[in-house]
This record gives C-alpha cells, structure tokens and sequence, in this order.
C-alpha cells in the first residue's frame, strides 16, 4: 500500500516494534501517530482521583516526546492527536488517504473496548486494520495452550512455558522511516491533560525519566556499567537506593522497553559474565509479568469485581476516613506510612512494599482491595493495567493463586528495614528513635515520649488500629 498510519499506544520505542516492522515493510510511507484520550485522564471509578496522576502523565509526555525524537533522527516524525481515538484515528486515516491502521493490541477490557470501537470506526470507512501482539516476553500464539485454558495459578504455568514454549527473536530498530510532511501537532502541556508538574523529591529511590532512550540507558547501566544483574535475587527486597531492583517496570509498562529485547541482554550477560539464579529470577519476574496479561484475556473483566475471578466471599469495608489515613501515609503503623510516603511523593514504591501495604488495607482495615489497586492507578508511575489488579487481586485473596494469609506488616519491616534507615527515610519524624521504637512508637512510654521528642497525636499519628493485637488474634 502506499500510506499506512501507525497509531502508537503502548508500545513507545523503535526496537522490537512489530506493528512499526510490519508497517515499514507493507506500506511505501508510514504517517506514525499517538492519541492523547481524555477518558484515560478521567476520574476513577472506584475514588475520587484521577486514573492517571502527575507523575505517570509526565511520564508519557516525556516517552511521547523521545518517540518523536527518535522517529525525527531516522527523517520521519510523529503527529500527536488530543481526543476520541476511535474518532482521532479513521479521521488522521482519512487525512492522509491511508488504506491501512497498524496498531498494538491489549487485553485489558478498557483498553480493548476502545481498540475494538476503532477498528470497526476503520471498517466503515473502509480502512483495513492489523493488530500486533507486542506487549510480553512470549507471543500469544506460541503457548503451549490456549490462553483460554490456561492454568491459574503461576508455578504450573511458568513450568509449561518454561518447557515448551520459546521466546521469538526481537524485530531489528529500522535505519530510516519515511513518512510525509506532518500537521504533527503539539505534545498537550500537563495543564492542558488537568495534572501538574511534579515536584522532584531528593529522597528518590531513581528519577524516572520517560522514553525509549532513558530505558535503555537505565538497562546499559544496571545491567552492564553496575553489573547489578548478577545479584538481583538477592537485592531485590531492599528498599532504598537506585539498584537493589532493576526499576525497568515503568519503560516495560509504557511499552519504551521490549521484554524481549531485555531478555536478549540476559542472554547476552549469561555469556559475557555470568549465569546464575539472579539473571534466572529477572526472567522469572518477566514470566510473571507476562502471567497477568495472558490472564486478563481468560478472565476479562472478572478482574474488577469485588469478588475477583474466584467469586470469592469477601465482606469488604467502605470507610473513607480509613482509606484515607491509608492513603496518606498517616495510619500511625511506621513501616506502611513510609511506603505509602514513599509512593505520594515519587510515584514509585518497591514491590516489597506494594505488598505490605496491600495486606494492611485489604486484611487488617478490610478495605474493598479495588479502592487500593485504584490509588496505585493514580499514584504509580510504572502502572500497568494487568501486573497492578492483578497483584492486588492476589494479594487480597480474590485472584490467582491466592491463599487465606496476608503480611505481618510490623515482622515484614523488621526484617526488611532492621535498623529502621528506610522508616526514617521517609518518616524524618521518626528517624532519631532507635529501631525498635521506629518500628513499634506505641511502645514508648510518656517519658520515653519527651525524651525522644515525639509525641503520639502530635508529631506522629497513633496507630489507627490495635496492630499488635490483630497479629496475636489472626
């Protein structure tokens, strides 16, 4: 064909693109596009918050602006569209008298309404459309079964995948891209998407900064420059610092990094430096990661009931002044509010974390789980549909592989933060207590109190619940 638009959604890069191969190779010029959709900036359904927050809409802007850059080193460009894809798209189609649409395919039900209503918005203008799988380390067609009969519960699965499946080999970066001249259009401001500038926290774990080119430098650094890889297993419960964990999640979840090109640098470390349970275990997250995608195509929109796939009995709270105090880091329990602390102010908390304050929410407080996997939505940088409800799922025992258990929050911080660094990191508050009292403050006497200068009720809130007896009676 001679035109065909490339709409560009999660999949911001150049490698391992199949739907801009596949464009490349069939149409004589592309006309690549990205569509800002109001909707997704919209509030949230289960909170009064918005589905994307400021640092995940900084985050795109900025993966939106390298895909342009890097589309304008190779002579092409890229148009950005503020609006209804299924509306922006045939339109953009029609402007440039394209006979076909290239796009990515996703699972998530949102995700794959608006894909759907598109391409049908495509056939009545008589448009062809091709959708690509681009998203995962293993390709929908190459597992050994059918996704809608897939296991689920992980271990099985990753050992069906393991032994009988294989990954394919990455699309190569294309040299050049011919596209003609463009109405490109401005990226929209953050105010014009409702958000604000984030303001930048010194006490970050990692700048997250979005594109393509910013993941692969974060790759060539952990991976080659630290040599990080080869205790990854061992480092990835830590809770401060740049490279106890990979941090490549927020470029995999706006598609500026291929989990297949990632798998290739393994690869390619294993033979370089070393092979062992750490460069193992990066690929095993990676199979995780891939789990929740191929599960939310069995289950569909399952996922968001209350209840989960499990149609679970679950008698969740709705108590917004809890939520709250949860939401904010104030629920007097150190180990939670440093986390949660953590997340408001960077958009990012470790997986660690994630955990710990889910069980808190969902098992202690007993708190709907969706209001929770809702917050992350808004807050976390590397939100990606399928990985978050579903974890939370999980975690909340109404998902995959659950199980009646939770996390002993106060045991957790212990022994993930035994001298209490991570909690006065986040809490300064906190930080001249010993450990035992930063991890335990009721504990303090009135006089212990005074002499440490922290006053439950004033400096730091008292415990919202019976911490400590909750643990003995559960």
């Amino acid at each position: 064909m001679d035109t065909a638009v490339v709409w560009f959604r999660r999949d911001l890069r150049l490698h391992d693109n199949e739907t801009l191969a596949r464009a490349l190779a069939d149409a004589n010029r592309i006309v690549p596009l990205y569509v800002f959709d109001p909707d997704a900036y919209d509030r949230s359904r289960y909170i009064d918050r918005p589905k994307i927050g400021d640092h995940r809409a900084t985050f795109i802007r900025e993966s939106v602006a390298d895909l342009r850059a890097n589309l304008r080193t190779r002579g092409g460009d890229l148009l950005v569209r503020h609006g209804d894809p299924t509306e922006v798209v045939p339109a953009v189609a029609n402007e440039y008298d394209a006979a076909g649409v290239y796009f990515q395919t996703m699972p998530a039900t949102e995700e794959l309404t608006t894909e759907n209503a598109t391409k049908a918005a495509l056939a009545d203008e008589g448009i062809v459309s091709e959708r690509f799988w681009t998203h995962t380390l293993y390709h929908l067609n190459d597992l050994p079964t059918a996704v809608d009969s897939i296991d689920d519960t992980y271990t099985p699965w990753r050992k069906e995948i393991e032994r009988e499946a294989t990954v394919r080999e990455p699309f190569d970066t294309p040299t050049s891209v011919s596209t003609p001249d463009l109405d490109t259009g401005p990226l929209p401001t953050l105010a014009d998407l409702g958000r604000s500038e984030p303001e930048p926290d010194e006490r970050r774990a990692i700048a997250h900064r979005g594109g393509e080119s910013a993941g692969r430098e974060r790759v060539q650094s952990y991976i080659w420059e630290e040599d990080r890889l080869r205790e990854y297993k061992q480092t990835r419960n830590g809770l401060l610092g740049a490279d106890y964990s990979s941090k490549f999640s927020a470029w995999l979840a706006q598609g500026s990094l291929s989990p297949r090109w990632l798998h290739e640098q393994v690869q390619a470390y294993e033979d370089e430096r070393v092979s062992n349970d750490s460069t193992y275990w990066l690929v095993f997250e990676l199979l995780w990661r891939d789990f929740f995608q191929f599960q939310f195509i069995k289950h569909g929109s399952d996922f968001f009931d209350e209840q989960g796939i499990r149609s679970a009995d679950k008698r969740w709270r709705r108590e917004q002044p809890a939520f709250e105090r949860w939401a904010a880091g104030e629920t007097g329990v150190p180990f939670v509010d440093a986390n949660m602390r953590e997340l408001n102010e960077t958009g990012y908390m470790s997986n660690r974390g994630r955990q710990n304050v889910a069980s808190f929410l969902t098992d202690v407080l007993e708190i709907d789980w969706r209001q929770g996997a809702a917050y992350f939505e808004s807050r976390l940088v590397d939100y990606d549909v399928c990985s978050n409800w579903g974890n939370w799922a999980y975690q909340s025992g109404v998902g995959n592989d659950s199980r009646d258990n939770y996390f002993n929050v106060l045991g957790q911080g212990e022994r993930y933060d035994s001298d209490a660094a991570y909690i006065g990191h986040w809490l300064p508050e906190l930080a001249e207590l010993p450990a035992e009292y930063a991890h335990r403050p009721w504990q303090m006497s009135d006089d212990e109190q005074a002499r440490h200068g922290v006053e439950l009720g004033i400096e730091y809130p008292r415990p919202m619940v019976e911490i400590e007896e909750w643990y003995r009676m559960h």
